[in-house]
């Protein structure tokens, strides 16, 4: 790909357009290669460094394509106000084919419409942190390729199965019961909060449609709190159910 393209990266239609993404940082590119060994597809990545960085890069094994850039160039690449000289252009995956099947021994989190990168990217890296967690994404969500998603996922991106606009009318086909968070419902502490196939996030200011909520019959949890305010940031209220789900 030539470098000019590569800069494109930045933006979601050239993302898609091209097939790649970007990975930009020393600890994005070390957890990069440790997913590369287990997914062949990821040792396609082409890494972009400079000359600092050179020694570095060539004790990756496997390797990766190496392309050496002058800084000018690299600060064009990157994403970051100082870049630290490293960045990897990755295959995107091959999501189309994973859909429509519930993998045994994962828990499903849909999240509809979320906008928030850091809000993406955090719940991603908890979602790895304790596995067996597969997420589900709505159309209209945030990209999660997009930089400042991969950069907050802190390379959980690699590790966590996850699918792209799944439709939440779909749901229906693929699962039988459903919990959502709502300030009125039971504790998430109490046993049968465990006892769902998908768990329904929405959108930071919306939440899930009440329509969508009546008709898969879902049940409604709460985290219990102080009641000094009045609700959670969406990536806090996901990784405490998640934790919840995992003790």
């Amino acid at each position: 790909m030539k470098l000019d393209d590569v800069k494109k990266l930045q933006h979601k239609k050239y993302r898609a357009q091209f097939g790649y993404y970007l990975v930009e940082g020393e600890h994005l590119v070390l957890e990069l290669h440790k997913a590369a060994k287990t997914q062949p597809a990821l040792a396609k990545t082409t890494l972009y460094i400079t000359e600092d960085y050179q020694h570095w890069a060539q004790q990756l094994d496997p390797g990766f394509n190496l392309v050496t850039v002058s800084k000018k160039q690299m600060s064009q690449l990157s994403d970051t106000k100082t870049p630290q000289g490293i960045v990897a252009c990755v295959p995107l995956p091959n999501l189309v084919d994973k859909k429509a099947t519930n993998w045994q021994g994962e828990r499903c989190i849909y999240l509809h419409e979320i906008q928030d990168p850091g809000n993406l990217g955090t719940i991603l890296r908890t979602l790895a942190w304790f596995g067996h967690f597969r997420l589900l994404l709505s159309a209209n969500s945030v990209d999660p390729f997009n930089p400042k998603v991969v950069r907050s996922s802190m390379g959980a991106i690699f590790h966590v199965p996850f699918e792209l606009d799944v439709e939440l009318g779909d749901l229906a086909k693929r699962f039988n019961k459903f919990a959502y968070l709502d300030m009125q419902g039971d504790a998430i502490n109490t046993a049968q909060f465990t006892d769902y196939d998908c768990y329904l996030f929405g959108n930071e200011a919306r939440g899930v449609p009440r329509d969508a909520l009546s008709a898969f019959k879902a049940d409604a949890f709460t985290i219990k709190g102080s009641g000094k305010i009045d609700s959670l940031n969406l990536a806090s209220a996901v990784n405490i159910c998640v934790y919840q789900l995992s003790v």
